[in-house]
């Protein structure tokens, strides 16, 4: 079976797309629809950093609307913004 292509939003170009929407939602659709697997693991990424700059607790209402607005933001909105005051890693 061949794998499913998406013209991801992210990466302007056709790569595999995700297996399943990630969530059980309209967004989640939208997610399946529009973005690449490898879109969906560098926002990933991108969110780890996130909850670890806010200091966020998984599963709270706080984490959950700041994980939906930088969805929204980070694949089809003006991109996801860091947080105030965030330093990147030292690179080795």
């Amino acid at each position: 079976m061949a794998e499913r292509m998406v013209k991801c939003v992210k990466l302007q170009r056709e790569l595999p797309g995700l297996d399943k929407p990630p969530f059980n939602d309209e967004l989640g659709q939208k997610i399946y629809e529009n973005v690449s697997k490898e879109g969906w693991r560098m926002f990933k990424e991108h969110f780890k950093m996130v909850m670890n700059e806010y200091r966020l607790a998984l599963g709270t209402d706080e984490a959950n609307q700041i994980f939906e607005r930088q969805v929204e933001d980070y694949f089809f909105g003006p991109g996801a913004a860091l947080p105030s005051g965030y330093i990147p890693p030292k690179t080795k």
